[in-house]
């Protein structure tokens, strides 16, 4: 039998706020659940997790949008949807998963079966992380109302992480209201969607039929309760002003603060420092342009000094750490393969690699955004260093909706900068599969991946994920800056509220 690889050490979150603060947010105190105001980073480019992906956009739509399985607070797959563990056949090809029943999508249809079926194979078939299994995928079918069978050509080891993950997510939605592109989002959580007005707010309210699971909260997992009567997401680009609107009250929570703000946001609201929290890098296109070579991949590779752009980003030492392997201590994934090309600093060598590849002098374009500050200034010094090794660089600063956009086109950018948290399992990495921008496709890599992916013993997996991180040092698709700490702050009047990697606020309330 498969077993359930998502152990790990931490997650880790932002949550930022002050008092709320609009008319409407001061009346609702009255009520019992209140009016929770949460400053994000910025607009989602949709609603749709299966469609696209970004911290984000999961973040948001976790609330009204649920998958089959979640990750307890140790980074195990628990049940969510389903009833269950999946059951898996001992040869690992054939996946039954028992549904929970009574379960109502926010429309008023019980959830059953065919929902699920519809559901998965339109994750299948559009969600970058669903491609990941696609091929392997011979049929998805409903045994019976409440139960569905999944029937693999191919054993594959990350399938219940894959299921469980909120970011390109396999969300469970009415199979009649399944389109492309959707145009409704109805799901099963404990807030639904009353309202969008872009660039002002998304408006999440309680759904008074959502059916929790019994027992305590566990991470993502466990119980969860709609206490608060309305969430509601206000885009909030300029990460000062998130700042200065936590220590002003407007927000109860805001999401990834500069942590050179600490002392600024302690005693006037709550800071939360989460150490370890995940890695910013550096993705190259490997499609189309300059960075198709595989040594100007490296050239770019061997000039960075991460001591200089962790400080530029983060500020102190106590916020970050430079650290070349793709999971910190702690974690069972954990190894040192390839670091020796980790932090070099070396602009010679990087003028070197670049004659070998044959530069022109065509400039390269470095995608980035500043609603992440962390990005911005390490784009700043990713520039500067093209320029030391005498190559062209040219900064392309947009939000983050429009990053997401441009990097799906190969023809738009060279570099594009981006985070992640440490997921539980390597096969979540985004950019690991071909399909994800930036897209990294050689016989050495697939090879590899597949392994990863169709073992299902621990040990093993674990040596093959190490010969990855070597390849990664070895054919530069992309560059682990370091690892960093997330700064986050809350109001004193939020109770209830966990930090994790995607601030939720399911059993969050507001004090009287």
């Amino acid at each position: 039998m498969l077993k359930t690889l998502a152990r790990s050490c931490l997650a880790a979150t932002m949550a930022f706020g002050g008092l709320a603060a609009s008319s409407a947010a001061v009346m609702a105190q009255d009520k019992p659940g209140g009016i929770i105001t949460v400053a994000t980073i910025g607009e989602p480019n949709t609603l749709d997790p299966m469609a696209a992906t970004g911290d984000l956009l999961g973040m948001v739509t976790q609330h009204f949008l649920e998958t089959l399985y979640t990750f307890d607070k140790e980074w195990n797959v628990t049940p969510l949807l389903a009833a269950d563990m999946p059951e898996i056949s001992d040869d690992g090809k054939i996946v039954t998963i028992a549904l929970r029943e009574g379960i109502k999508f926010h429309n008023g249809k019980t959830m059953t079966a065919d929902d699920v079926v519809a559901s998965l194979e339109r994750w299948l078939k559009i969600a970058s992380r669903g491609q990941l299994v696609a091929d392997k995928v011979e049929k998805v079918e409903a045994v019976d109302a409440n139960t569905v069978k999944i029937s693999l050509s191919a054993p594959f080891g990350p399938l219940p992480a894959l299921l469980a993950f909120n970011n390109s997510a396999a969300v469970i939605l009415p199979k009649e209201i399944l389109a492309e592109p959707l145009i409704e989002f109805i799901g099963t959580g404990p807030f639904m969607l009353k309202e969008r007005r872009p660039d002002q707010y998304i408006q999440l309210v309680s759904f008074p039929d959502y059916k929790p699971l019994d027992g305590d909260a566990d991470g993502f997992g466990g119980r969860r309760e709609a206490l608060l009567d309305e969430v509601r997401f206000v885009p909030v680009p300029d990460a000062n002003t998130r700042v200065e609107g936590a220590v002003a009250g407007q927000y109860d929570f805001a999401e990834l603060l500069p942590v050179e703000s600490y002392d600024r946001l302690t005693g006037q609201t709550e800071p939360m420092l989460t150490e370890s929290f995940g890695w910013p890098m550096f993705i190259m296109n490997t499609k189309q342009g300059v960075m198709t070579d595989q040594d100007m991949r490296k050239a770019v590779q061997s000039l960075q000094n991460s001591d200089d752009l962790m400080l530029a980003a983060f500020g102190e030492e106590r916020f970050f750490k430079v650290d070349g392997a793709m999971y910190p201590e702690g974690y069972v994934w954990r190894n040192e393969a390839g670091v020796e090309a980790y932090n070099q600093g070396d602009v010679e060598q990087a003028k070197s690699l670049a004659e070998k590849a044959g530069y022109d002098g065509e400039p390269i374009r470095i995608l980035t955004s500043r609603q992440y500050e962390f990005h911005y200034k390490m784009a700043q010094v990713l520039d500067a260093y093209l320029k030391s090794a005498g190559l062209k660089s040219q900064l392309d600063v947009v939000d983050w909706a429009t990053l997401v956009q441009r990097r799906a086109d190969p023809a738009l950018w060279d570099i594009f900068i981006t985070h992640s948290p440490f997921l539980p399992d390597p096969a979540l990495i985004a950019p690991l599969p071909a399909s994800y921008p930036g897209w990294w496709s050689t016989p050495e890599k697939e090879k590899l991946l597949t392994a990863l992916n169709t073992e299902t013993d621990l040990e093993k997996r674990q040596a093959i994920w190490s010969d990855i991180q070597g390849l990664i040092y070895e054919q530069a698709p992309f560059y682990k800056v370091g690892d960093f700490a997330a700064l986050a702050a809350k109001s004193p009047k939020v109770e209830g509220f966990e930090a994790s990697p995607w601030p939720y606020f399911w059993n969050v309330s507001i004090k009287q």
